[in-house]
């Protein structure tokens, strides 16, 4: 059964960084695209970046670009999807949820939140 769990999420001031992970079981031979969103209340959603199993190309939104790097690597049968965030700017306040697009399906995690503030 394929479960996303993420985790890192924190209370950080401008300025600051944080490393959001996402351990993704059951999806080593399927997944197409791995990637982060995040929700702010009143926002709509919003994809963050992601990576592509094909040649592990990588996209980030225009807002992110330089300053968030995503990542994955494996152990054993389960993926690991890894968030580098930057530089935090108080628009990066949201719920983050790591997201995995399978042969048939996608799937979520249950979320973390990322808050910025001084």
């Amino acid at each position: 059964q394929v479960q996303l769990v993420d985790s890192g999420g924190g209370l950080v001031q401008p300025g600051g960084s944080l490393r959001l992970s996402c351990v993704a079981s059951e999806v080593t031979f399927t997944w197409r695209d791995m990637s982060w969103y995040r929700w702010a209340p009143g926002k709509e959603r919003e994809l963050v970046a992601q990576i592509r199993r094909v040649g592990d190309t990588t996209t980030y939104a225009d807002s992110v670009k330089g300053r968030f790097t995503i990542s994955r690597t494996r152990n054993n049968v389960k993926e690991l999807l890894y968030l580098q965030m930057t530089n935090l700017k108080v628009e990066d306040t949201a719920m983050y949820y790591c997201h995995v697009r399978t042969l048939s399906d996608t799937h979520w995690g249950q979320g973390t939140q990322v808050t910025v503030s001084s």
